[in-house]
């Protein structure tokens, strides 16, 4: 079953490469959606695939990147849209 998830990541997680990141491990579990930075520093996906991809996603986005640190991470699911054709990082 396909679903949506709206994930805010906190921390230092901004000039890190924390969006390229992102955009790799949303491929290798082929989920759809963008990732982007938010204003208040905090980088925000939402993404849509199999439950199952999404959480691997996320627990792959709480250990972050090597250079990142990640302090919290907001997740929010509800239906999918169907509005994505790929995974993209917006700028």
């Amino acid at each position: 079953m396909i679903e949506n998830a709206k994930i805010t990541v906190k921390g230092i997680v901004q000039g890190v490469g924390f969006r390229w990141f992102a955009d790799r491990t949303a491929r290798k579990y082929e989920v759809k959606g963008f990732v982007e930075n938010l204003t208040d520093g905090s980088v925000f996906l939402e993404i849509e695939g199999k439950r199952s991809e999404i959480e691997y996603l996320i627990k792959e986005l709480r250990s972050g990147h090597k250079m990142a640190k990640v302090e919290e991470v907001i997740v929010e699911w509800s239906k999918p849209h169907h509005l994505f054709i790929n995974f993209k990082i917006k700028a």
